[in-house]
């Protein structure tokens, strides 16, 4: 398999992670659908969500997949009156990765990052690995690390 760049960056910090690849159905790129098809536990499969700021601009957020992201308290705790998703045709300008793949390791840039913190409950989760039907499962406080996230609670049911 050729490496992501989000693999390549776990490779450089020598942090251990699994790969897990997946079929991909192109009309549902859900993380319930990844969750389905890799029999993983849906709380442990975390989405990257790109979003901007009115006073601090691009920010990422990483949210279990079957929450919704509470646009209110990422405001609040990323210094903003208001978060909004970019639009989606903006996303691979933004982060060189398409919908479907976005990994928050690797991007163009480093974003500020937000990491629900329900991601501290398991020895380790998943996120994208950079390209449709891969995970990459990590420990979140190495995820954390690599991309100077924050835990904060930012998702509900």
């Amino acid at each position: 398999m050729k490496k992501t760049n989000a693999m390549r960056l776990l490779d450089a910090k020598k942090y251990k992670y699994k790969i897990e690849e997946y079929p991909v159905d192109e009309n549902d790129l859900s993380a319930v659908s990844a969750a389905a098809k890799t029999g993983q536990d849906i709380r442990r499969i975390f989405k990257t969500l790109v979003l901007i700021g009115d006073k601090t601009g691009y920010l990422v957020a990483c949210t279990p997949g079957e929450r919704e992201l509470d646009l209110k308290s990422l405001a609040k705790v990323s210094q903003n009156k208001k978060v909004e998703m970019i639009p989606m045709k903006d996303l691979e300008k933004i982060t060189g990765y398409i919908r479907g793949g976005c990994s928050p390791l690797g991007m163009k840039k480093n974003y500020p990052t937000y990491i629900d913190e329900s991601a501290k409950e398991f020895p380790s989760i998943l996120i994208s690995g950079g390209k449709r039907g891969l995970q990459i499962e990590l420990e979140a406080e190495n995820l954390a690390e690599m991309l100077n996230g924050v835990f904060i609670s930012i998702s509900f049911i």
